[in-house]
C-alpha cells in the first residue's frame, strides 16, 4: 500500500461523465514498471531477472506445463494479482450502474488468522480500519497478527464477507445452468487469486442442519418476507429478495521470504523457491476485489434479464420488475 499510489486515466469511451457505448478504456499506471522495464521489454529480453524455480502455491509450475515457457517470469507476471486492479476499476464503474437501480454491494473482513469478527457491517468503522474490519479492537489484533507473521517471514490468510442489498427476487434463472446467479457469483469470486472457498448464506453449516432448521419460512406481506436468511438470498439459481450474503476464504499468500522446497527446472536440483516482492496478508485487498467481482456478476445477471438499448430503458424495465415483486 505504501508503494502503489494508483490513479486511473480514462482513455476512451467517456464524454462529459457519460459512457458513449464504445469500449471504455481505463489505464492504471504502475510506478514499479520503471524498475522492470529493461527485463520486460516487448522485443528484447535482457538477462538478469529470469525465473526457473516454481513457487509452491503459485501458477508457476502449472503455467509452464500449459504453455511450455522456459522462463517462469512469463507466467508469474500475468498470474500476479496486480491484474485485479482492472477488475476493481470495472467494478467501480458498474457500482454506479447498480446504484441507479437501487442495489448496493459492500464487503468487510471477518477473519485474519485466528481472529474472527462476527458482528454486523458498519461502513464508517470499516473504512477507519487498516484491515477493513468494523471492530476497532479486533482490527488491532489482526494488525498485530500480521506484524508477528511478517517478523517470522511467513504469511497469513483469512476471510471476508460480501453482501448485496436492494436486489428484488427473480434475478438470475433456474432455467439454464449457466444463468444461475449463485453459479455466476461463485465463478466470479473463485477467479480471485488465493480464494479457496466461497459460501452462500449458512454455507457449510447447512450440512449440519435439518430441513426444518435450514429453510427460510415465507411470511405474509408485500413483498414476501422470510423468517431467516440461511439461503443467503439465493434459491433455485436466482435471488429471492433477501440480502445476498457471501463468505470467501483466502489462503495465505504463497510467496514467503524464507522460501519453500522446490526444484530448479533446468537441472531438477532441489532448491528453495525465490522471493518476489509480496505482502504478508492480502485479505483486506481481496475483500475489495470480492466486492468488485460481486458487482460484476450481479450486473451481468441483470443485463442478461433486462436487455435494453440505454440506461434509462434498463432502469424503467428493472423498476417494472421490482414493482411486480413488491406486489406479490
Amino acid at each position: 500500500m505504501a508503494l502503489e499510489k494508483d490513479t486511473v486515466d480514462v482513455l476512451c469511451g467517456l464524454r462529459g461523465g457519460m459512457t458513449l457505448g464504445s469500449p471504455l478504456i481505463l489505464a492504471v499506471w504502475n510506478r514499479d514498471w520503471e524498475n522492470w522495464q529493461q527485463f520486460m521489454d516487448p522485443w528484447d529480453i535482457i538477462p538478469g531477472r529470469e525465473f526457473f524455480t516454481p513457487r509452491p502455491g503459485h501458477a508457476d509450475l502449472a503455467g509452464t506445463a500449459r504453455f511450455h515457457h522456459r522462463d517462469l517470469r512469463n507466467v508469474l507476471e500475468r498470474a500476479s494479482a496486480r491484474e485485479t486492479a482492472a477488475r476493481v476499476a470495472g467494478g467501480g464503474l458498474l457500482r454506479c450502474f447498480l446504484a441507479r437501480l437501487g442495489v448496493e454491494v459492500y464487503s468487510w473482513v471477518t477473519q485474519i488468522g485466528d481472529t474472527h469478527y462476527t458482528g454486523d457491517f458498519d461502513r464508517h468503522r470499516r473504512d477507519a480500519s487498516s484491515v477493513f474490519c468494523p471492530d476497532p479492537q479486533l482490527s488491532r489484533e489482526m494488525e498485530q497478527t500480521i506484524d508477528d507473521i511478517w517478523a517470522q517471514g511467513d504469511t497469513v490468510g483469512g476471510a471476508f464477507r460480501v453482501v448485496v442489498r436492494g436486489l428484488p427476487a427473480g434475478i438470475g434463472s433456474y432455467t439454464q445452468w449457466n444463468q444461475r446467479l449463485d453459479a455466476m457469483l461463485g465463478s466470479f469470486l473463485f477467479s480471485i487469486p488465493g480464494i479457496k472457498a466461497v459460501q452462500t448464506g449458512s454455507g457449510v453449516k447447512s450440512g449440519h442442519l435439518f430441513g426444518s432448521q435450514m429453510h427460510d419460512t415465507i411470511l405474509p406481506g408485500h413483498p414476501k418476507n422470510r423468517g431467516s436468511n440461511n439461503a443467503g438470498g439465493l434459491e433455485g439459481g436466482g435471488s429471492n429478495g433477501q440480502p445476498i450474503e457471501l463468505t470467501c476464504t483466502m489462503k495465505p499468500i504463497p510467496t514467503l521470504k524464507a522460501g519453500l522446497a522446490s526444484v530448479d527446472l533446468r537441472t531438477g536440483t532441489p532448491v528453495s523457491s525465490d522471493y518476489e516482492r509480496s505482502d504478508t496478508c492480502a485479505v483486506p485487498a481481496a475483500s475489495v476485489v470480492g466486492e468488485a467481482m460481486t458487482i460484476l456478476a450481479v450486473s451481468q445477471a441483470i443485463l442478461m434479464g433486462f436487455t435494453q438499448p440505454s440506461m434509462d430503458a434498463v432502469a424503467q424495465s428493472f423498476k417494472h420488475h421490482r414493482d411486480h415483486w413488491e406486489s406479490l
